[in-house]
Formats: C-alpha cells, structure tokens, sequence
C-alpha cells in the first residue's frame, strides 16, 4: 500500500474514532441509565421477594403460635394480633371463624366482613357467604339466604356446586319438594361437582322420595 493510501486510511479511522468519540458523549448516558436500571430492577426484585418471605414467616410463625394456645379466647386473640396483610387477612378471617361452637357470634362476624371486603380474591368471599349462611341456618330468612347464595352459584364461580346444594336444601325447607328433586336431581348430572356432592344429592333425593338414582345421576 502506498504512503498516500495509508495516510488516507489512517485518516479515515481517526474520523470514525472522533464520530464514535462525540456519540458517546452525547448518547452514553442512554446505556448507562440502561445499567443502573437493570441492575436497580434486579435489587428491588430480589429486595420485594425477600420482604414477601419475611412477612409470610411472621405470618405462618404468628398463625402457628396462636393455634398451639389451649384455650379458644386466647387463640382468637392472638389470630387477631397476627400481622397480616392482603389474602392473608382472607385466611386469618376463616381461621377466626373456625369455632362456630364456641364463639358463634364472633364466627359469624368474621365472615360477614370477609364477605364484603373486595380487596380479597373472590373465592375467599364466596366460601365465607357460604360458611355464614350455612351457620347462621334459620337465623337468616330463607329469602337472605337465597339472595346470598344466588351470586355464587353463578356459572364460572369455584363453588358454584355447593351454593346449589344450599339452594335446594332452601326449597325443601319453604316444602318445595318437586323443585328440590329437581334441583338435587341436577347436581348429581353436574360434572363440576365433587362426586362426595353429587352422592348427598343422591341420597337427599331418595330421602325426598323421588327414587333411587345411578351412578351416572339417572332416575331409577
């Protein structure tokens, strides 16, 4: 290569290094920020998944402790001072409910207000509708009871089966017994309903005297 070529091209190169010179000074700061984004992504991720674990070991540490207490008081008690927060307010609200026996007020209470709290997953919601109502019974009017039940057994709810159960035991109560058979005789045909369900249907229905009913829930 002769001297004038390679002058040429030695020129051309210190042109191209002062172009990428004065991009980067001028656009350097778009990787950078792009770094310390990454890398400030990254810490809040693993900072938020560290505060998570923290707070459901507290919460599991809390939940244990209290149901360890002998004494149904001093268990409720400390479930109340359990540190919550989001579904695990929806868990520790059935805990609280879980001794009718004892505390049926306060079962009743704890339910009725997981029941309104829309900030909780709504199967949460719909098995406190259904706890209450089957543990209120005759203390709700049948009417209540129905105008509960009727948005969980909605198509698509997760227990939409068992709020029809509940719905058809309403209408042997009001005496609506042809309505009952027909409403059980339906759940034992319902594939969405766990086969212990569809099995009581069965046996509600004999009970009822509409006869016996197969496996695959037809009429005998």
């Amino acid at each position: 290569m002769s001297n004038p070529e390679s002058f040429i091209q030695e020129v051309t190169e210190e042109v191209r290094r002062d172009k990428l010179y004065s991009y980067f000074r001028k656009y350097g700061w778009i990787p950078a920020l792009i770094v310390v984004a990454v890398v400030g992504g990254t810490a809040w991720t693993e900072w938020s998944k560290a505060r998570d674990a923290a707070q459901a070991q507290a919460f599991g540490d809390a939940v244990l402790d209290a149901l360890d207490l002998g004494s149904a008081q001093d268990r409720r008690e400390a479930l109340s001072a359990a540190p919550a927060d989001g579904p695990q307010r929806a868990v520790l609200s059935l805990l609280l409910a879980s001794d009718p026996t004892e505390d049926r007020a306060g079962s009743l209470t704890a339910l009725e207000a997981l029941a309104a709290d829309a900030s909780q997953p709504q199967s949460y919601r719909d098995l406190a509708v259904l706890r209450r109502v089957i543990l209120a019974g005759a203390d709700l009017s049948i009417a209540d009871r129905r105008a509960a039940l009727d948005p969980v057994a909605a198509p698509g709810r997760p227990f939409r089966p068992l709020a029809l159960e509940q719905l058809a035991y309403l209408l042997v109560e009001e005496g609506n017994t042809e309505g009952a058979i027909t409403a059980l005789r339906a759940l034992t045909q319902d594939q969405q309903a766990p086969a212990g369900l569809r099995g009581r249907a069965g046996q509600m229905i004999v009970a009822l005297g509409g006869g016996t009913v197969s496996a695959a829930g037809d009429a005998g």
